[in-house]
């Protein structure tokens, strides 16, 4: 099941988002090309590697910043930039440009560390967007909870019971995206050796610091509405409910 657009409305133009998503395949492009011609050293040189990093924080610190526009392959990267794009633009509104482009960097910023933190002697390099949409993806949970989200259905035999898409509430789809494909994989795999793979904790970490940081970044921006889930069931009338985000006591 894979998220494919959110029902949720903006006010602005979310430029720092799709700033974002051309940084990010404009890097992508050019890591390839030099590695389709040898240059083997591109990831592990610029990838953020947690031994390193310990060793010498103040050398390899860029690798922090390097290793947020780097991508181990095309579905990594179509992957991030699908998240980004459903949900960066609604974050984005509601913080403003400036606030957003400082929130998804300390976004990055949490996720590193908190891979660091758990696997300190790790040499693996690790790249990605990842950690800094997943604060993003935090940020939505609290602030539009219940945001109708359409799924594409890619499960061939549940097409004749709710079709080839279907709205579920954001709770449920970052919720799902948060326990069972990172949480309980990253628990599981304290337990294994180092390798590499998925950095659990990089999502973990930024998802969490999306949670904590978005009600502060918040302060002094105006109340935003959004539309509100109706169930499975399409709504009788074309007319959603909404709901604000932010009440103030008037």
């Amino acid at each position: 099941m894979i998220p494919i657009r959110d029902v949720n409305p903006i006010r602005t133009t979310p430029w720092v988002t799709y700033a974002l998503i051309i940084a990010n395949i404009a890097v992508f492009l050019f890591e390839y090309s030099l590695i389709q011609v040898g240059a083997s050293w591109v990831i592990p040189g610029y990838g953020l590697v947690p031994r390193r990093l310990v060793g010498d924080p103040v050398g390899e610190l860029f690798t922090v910043f390097t290793s947020m526009f780097m991508h181990g392959g095309w579905a990594h990267l179509l992957g991030n930039m699908l998240f980004l794009y459903i949900f960066g633009d609604n974050i984005e509104d509601a913080l403003g440009h400036l606030r957003f482009s400082l929130f998804y960097a300390i976004g990055g910023i949490a996720a590193g560390t908190a891979q660091v933190v758990v696997d300190p002697s790790s040499a693996v390099p690790m790249v990605g967007a990842s950690g800094a949409i997943a604060a993003v993806l935090g940020a939505y949970l609290v602030l539009y909870p219940r945001a109708p989200v359409q799924i594409l259905n890619t499960v061939p035999p549940l097409w004749l019971f709710i079709g080839l898409t279907f709205e579920a509430p954001a709770w449920m789809v970052l919720g799902y995206w948060f326990v069972l494909q990172n949480l309980l994989p990253g628990v599981t795999s304290l337990a294994l050796p180092s390798a590499g793979g998925v950095a659990f904790f990089a999502h973990l970490g930024g998802f969490v610091a999306g949670l904590l940081l978005i009600r502060p970044f918040r302060i002094g921006r105006p109340p935003s509405t959004a539309i509100a889930w109706r169930g499975w069931r399409p709504p009788p009338q074309p007319v959603r409910s909404v709901y604000r985000i932010d009440r103030r006591p008037r």
